[in-house]
């Protein structure tokens, strides 16, 4: 395989298809950090905003722990995907959906 060539399909991909996916490659982590982040702020925030028992502030502390690798790693698994959809090329022969 040759440099530029597309893993699956072998066929070369220009340098605008190798810019977007590299673009792809750096903004999936980032929104994925994003999104894990802002949840993490939604389930955990309350205990820095409120006076809450110490086992509900222990709960929801350890929530936010869990959920945020879990939608991070769902984040970033979605757009690498949808991506890498919507960058295969129509096969010939078949009808395109456009037409």
């Amino acid at each position: 395989m040759k440099l530029g060539e597309c893993a699956h399909t072998g066929v070369r991909r220009t340098k605008a298809q190798q810019d977007a996916a590299t673009v792809e490659i750096g903004c999936a982590p980032a929104s994925g950090c994003f999104a894990a982040a802002v949840l993490f702020g939604a389930v955990a925030g309350p205990t820095l905003l409120f006076d809450l028992p110490r086992a509900l502030e222990t709960t929801l502390r350890w929530g936010g722990l869990v959920v945020a690798p879990v939608v991070f790693a769902v984040r970033v698994v979605s757009v690498l995907v949808r991506f890498r959809r919507s960058a295969q090329p129509s096969q010939p022969g078949r009808t395109s959906p456009d037409s």
